[in-house]
């Protein structure tokens, strides 16, 4: 293995906090190399085929993880230029500005973060512009304090979902348009690459109209000549200088032979599972616990949010052909006889009639499957998905640990009293507005919690803090222990909120870049 060229900084990741990294960085004239393990995503007609990409999971990796009981699983992640953003719903919302502080919830503590709202309100505003963000202002009752309005107006709601919106605002609620990322102009749709097509949450976008890391971030800067990436390039190790405090050099597996590649320095972009993994399997005589470990921190904290699809069924068809459009927070910081958070509600995609028997619940999926297609579809059209996320509160027994070079997941939900009550609360608001719907059968409201392989929200397992005897990462998310090592993606979250994450790795994504173009500087 020897390492030819040297760089100025590796970024190994291209998901919204490498990508983003990247394209912040390309302009310094400083020479980067992006390591990818996947390739691109390729478009093709399957992009769009709910049976593939949700009963097939064509576009998942084929690797497993384990549970606590040794049992495989695979996961529900994506390697491919993008990460996982290529296949995300494009739900971009600021954390509110009380998560940034401690919050008591019904089954414990969400700690404080080292930086406050106002410290990331301009990095917010900046990834609103980067990613193509569509909103408005001064509808949702919970929203933070904004410098400037959204870069492009609110996703409009289709008729069904409009009807909805009023009828939720007739029972005292204040539904809002979800702040999405898409490529969209609804005023002159010639200048935009979304088509507002029935495909888009959970699906790769055949158009490219969803503003996702490898389209707004990796493909603008391909033809830098500072720019190297590297793609089918999975680095599996990072090695150390004899002192242990500066990474040496990054391993990486491609075409199965390995490489070194070395640099001043190193960011490690993989997600917050993947991110603690590639530590944790870096370990040695100076870092024995993993690399950047001596907290033993590396890890622990894993959360990706208590989340809940759920169906609604109605007689009444829904002609929507994009519904992901209607946020609800009026019970995100709890309601008069609950004073405890309780989590955001949003519109998933359309519910397709593929999608039924991947996505039912244990007892109503073999029913689905034994339907035909055209009554499959025909409830399918009547439906309308929503998407319930509570906070899950750090837990350091909640952690990636690596046995014998397996990757092993030890998750146990909580704040589950929470997520129970927003999800019954939820029920009851959908029978009161469409009282004169009947419900099939019996007001029936098909849910599902989403299981352990379900991480598209994973966050933590490397916080950041000022004590390096209880964090991993500082506050500009350099690793306490290695000089030269950095992590942002998810994992430096404290508190995973119940906002979706994306659009605050993506602002911290900008922040730390800010603090290593001052740091070349100095």
């Amino acid at each position: 293995m020897t390492a030819n060229t040297h760089y100025d900084v590796i970024i190994i990741g291209t998901g919204a906090g490498g990508g983003t990294l990247a394209y912040h960085l390309a302009p310094s004239g400083k020479k980067i190399l992006i390591l990818e393990r996947g390739k691109f995503l390729p478009r093709e007609k399957e992009n769009w085929s709910a049976r593939e990409v949700y009963q097939n999971e064509r576009y998942h990796t084929q690797e497993n993880w384990y549970d606590i009981n040794d049992k495989p699983f695979r996961p529900g992640v994506n390697y491919w230029v993008g990460g996982n953003t290529k296949v995300y719903g494009a739900a971009l919302l600021r954390l509110r500005e009380r998560d940034f502080e401690q919050v008591e919830h019904k089954d414990g503590i969400s700690p404080a973060w080292p930086l406050k709202y106002q410290d990331l309100e301009p990095y917010y505003t900046q990834a609103e512009q980067l990613y193509d963000v569509h909103g408005q202002v001064g509808v949702d009752p919970t929203e933070p304090p904004r410098s400037n309005a959204y870069p492009y107006p609110p996703v409009q709601h289709e008729s069904r979902m409009q009807e909805l919106a009023h009828g939720f605002q007739s029972v005292g609620l204040h539904p809002f348009n979800l702040p999405l990322g898409l490529k969209l102009n609804e005023v002159d749709q010639s200048l935009g690459n979304c088509i507002r097509c029935n495909t888009c949450d959970g699906f790769p976008c055949l158009t490219q109209g969803k503003a996702d890391a490898e389209v707004n971030c990796i493909k603008p800067i391909r033809h830098y000549a500072n720019i190297t990436l590297l793609t089918e390039a999975k680095v599996t190790r990072l090695h150390t200088s004899p002192s242990g405090r500066e990474v040496s050099s990054v391993e990486a597996e491609i075409n199965g032979e390995p490489q070194l590649f070395t640099s001043d320095i190193v960011v490690v972009a993989c997600g917050a599972i993947n991110s603690a993994a590639l530590l944790l399997r870096s370990q040695n005589d100076q870092h024995p616990r993993g690399l950047a470990n001596s907290s033993d921190q590396v890890g622990r904290n894993l959360m990706k949010h208590v989340c809940m699809a759920m169906v609604q069924l109605n007689t009444k068809l829904n002609p929507a052909v994009y519904q992901k459009t209607i946020a609800i927070s009026d019970f995100y910081w709890g309601e008069a006889d609950f004073p405890y958070p309780m989590g955001l509600i949003q519109n998933t995609g359309n519910v397709l009639a593929d999608m039924l028997p991947a996505e039912a619940p244990a007892l109503l999926a073999p029913l689905l499957k034994l339907r035909p297609e055209a009554e499959l579809k025909t409830v399918a059209d009547r439906t309308v998905g929503w998407w319930l996320q509570t906070e899950d509160l750090p837990d350091p027994e909640n952690r990636v640990e690596i046995k014998s070079d397996r990757l092993y997941l030890n998750y146990k939900l909580n704040n589950l009293e929470a997520s129970d009550r927003l999800v019954k609360r939820w029920v009851k608001i959908l029978q009161q507005v469409d009282r004169a719907e009947h419900c099939i059968p019996f007001s029936l409201y098909p849910r599902n919690l989403m299981p352990l392989q379900s991480v598209g929200h994973q966050c933590g397992t490397c916080r950041f803090g000022e004590d390096p005897q209880t964090s991993v990462l500082d506050i500009n998310c350099r690793t306490h222990d290695v000089d030269n090592l950095y992590v942002v993606d998810g994992s430096f979250f404290p508190s995973s909120s119940a906002v979706n994450p994306t659009l605050t790795i993506i602002a911290n994504s900008l922040r730390v870049g800010d603090h290593l173009l001052a740091r070349w500087k100095s």
